[in-house]
């Protein structure tokens, strides 16, 4: 199989420290060819599964909670275990991708993640899904930055606007329809179908990359001086910090032991993780990425991005199932228009790019309308429904893709081709961390907010104010049918009715926290610089 010269240019070139910053002589401008095309369609659908599993079992969680005999504390870790081997594996892609081969890793990322699919739909308790989603998250994790790092390196400077549509449509669209996908095959079969979904996908992805893939060629040698203390360390820091993101806000943060030991002890980790990886010659993970300042900027806005996406997808589901008393299916169908509106945007987001858009105006452009769309829904009350949440969720869908494409081309598109696959993994890491922390401070924020508002509304409705007696009053009279106890149930629908005011209010303050946010960072688009015209892998900095 001949790999481009580019290719093999990138992988001769030394990986120690003293040549981390060493360019080759001359770079070759790759080839488009259908036999790379057609590898790389397969690579970016091994991604969507990928993705897609991050929130597939979102919306089924009960189902699921039945199926395997868990309790209410247990069944979150199914998503939890999943998250934590991810984010712990997309660092570490890199590295590996250059010792393997960005087709062995594909492949074994590919293979296992079909295989733990599998394994979790047959999963009996609750211990056994926790191992089989964990190994499905690390196996899987190493196609995500795989895809992101090929596309710059395998493709003309000239084709890459075309290309990175793709790459964000299917990076945004597939957490965001993951919950309507999810409550179609639960409702439609059982749970099981959540895993089952992938399995012959999945096995087609395995065996088109094995034969197609042609990019670059494995450099074993460095397996041999594989850097065991970084890596341990890093996954102690990531996978500790993702699990204190992911139960903190349940468990009240520091009054929680477990909490509080995972905080030392991720912390403990970041410090012996960011030693070695500053000092030693081989790191696993190498951070001189950063260095760039496009790159820098560039992996800070896909930190906001991960807010906006995965906070947003978890935040609409909230309001409708709490507050309208949606199902999970409905849920889904609501919150597919902004999978629409993305379909609508990648096309046009690319076109733009490519007739010489400035890329920070686009950020600037999308984070407004992010803030615009999140600042609606501040406003929002209980009455609101499918027809008041269409214009925040087409801004949503339109912004996160005048947001994915320019921030991805910015980031890596400036990066020289022999960084690309550490970038990669690091510009992914940077977003689902910010995905991680955003729910993490959504959480703490509506339980913080929910009990402020309830103190203030249970003001409003003690003994003595008029119009809670009368509101109080008429509830008993429509409560007649339970005779001698309409008393009290009519004092019960009216908790019910504060607690909800109280919580679309909490969910209110969020969103309005999310708009100061997200127009913050469109101002701050002008600490990019703007990439020189269709810049891609082979450019510089």
């Amino acid at each position: 199989m001949a790999a481009s010269a580019q290719s093999i240019t990138a992988n001769a070139i030394p990986t120690g420290r003293a040549a981390v910053d060493a360019a080759p002589a001359a770079m070759v401008e790759p080839q488009l060819t259908a036999r790379r095309l057609a590898a790389f369609v397969a690579m970016v659908f091994g991604m969507f599964m990928a993705i897609l599993d991050i929130q597939i079992v979102s919306a089924s969680l009960a189902e699921i909670q039945a199926g395997i005999s868990a309790s209410a504390d247990e069944i979150p870790w199914v998503q939890t275990s999943y998250l934590i081997a991810e984010v712990i594996m997309i660092p570490l892609s890199g590295f590996l991708s250059r010792a393997l081969s960005t087709r062995t890793l594909f492949v074994i990322s590919a293979a296992g993640f079909t295989l733990m699919s599998i394994l979790c739909s047959t999963a009996t308790s609750i211990q056994e899904m926790i191992v089989w989603r964990a190994l499905q998250g690390f196996i899987g994790g190493g196609m995500i930055p795989t895809v992101f790092a090929s596309a710059f390196t395998i493709f003309p400077k000239s084709k890459q606007a075309a290309i990175q549509p793709i790459i964000g449509l299917v990076a945004t669209l597939a957490p965001t329809i993951g919950p309507t996908i999810g409550g179609y095959l639960t409702d439609l079969f059982s749970w099981h179908w959540l895993f089952l979904v992938n399995v012959l996908p999945g096995i087609v992805v395995t065996a088109v990359t094995w034969v197609l893939i042609d990019f670059d060629k494995p450099d074993l040698k460095l397996l041999r001086k594989f850097d065991w203390i970084g890596f341990i360390t890093m996954a102690g820091f990531l996978g500790a910090l993702e699990y204190v993101l992911e139960e903190g806000p349940a468990d009240n943060w520091f009054d929680s032991d477990y909490i509080t030991v995972g905080i030392f002890f991720s912390a403990t980790c970041a410090v012996l993780f960011f030693w070695r990886a500053l000092t030693a010659e081989h790191p696993v993970v190498d951070l001189s990425a950063f260095k760039d300042r496009n790159f820098a900027t560039g992996s800070t806005f896909g930190f906001v991005l991960g807010i906006g996406l995965y906070g947003l997808t978890y935040l609409y589901p909230v309001y409708l199932s709490r507050i309208r008393g949606y199902s999970a299916l409905q849920v889904g169908e609501t919150m597919f228009v902004t999978g629409i509106c993305m379909f609508v945007m990648a096309p046009i987001s690319g076109q733009l790019l490519r007739r010489g858009a400035d890329p920070r105006l686009l950020l600037a452009l999308g984070f407004t309308g992010l803030g615009a769309g999140t600042y609606m829904m501040s406003l929002s009350t209980v009455d609101w429904d499918f027809y008041e949440l269409l214009i925040p969720q087409f801004l949503r869908g339109f912004s996160l893709m005048l947001i994915m494409i320019p921030v991805t081309t910015t980031a890596l598109g400036t990066t020289p081709p022999w960084k690309l696959k550490n970038a990669s993994g690091l510009f992914n890491l940077m977003r689902n961390l910010g995905g991680a922390v955003g729910l993490a401070v959504i959480n703490t924020l509506i339980n913080k907010r929910l009990d402020l508002h309830l103190a203030r509304l249970h003001e409003q409705v003690a003994w003595g104010r008029a119009a809670a007696e009368e509101t109080l009053a008429n509830l008993t009279a429509q409560m007649g049918r339970f005779g001698s106890d309409s008393s009290l149930a009519a004092t019960k629908k009216l908790a019910q009715i504060v607690r909800k005011q109280a919580t679309v209010m909490a969910i209110a303050d969020v969103f309005l926290a999310l708009t100061i946010l997200f127009l913050a960072v469109a101002l701050l688009s002008p600490l990019m610089r703007r990439p020189r015209p269709q810049a891609g892998g082979g450019g510089g900095h």
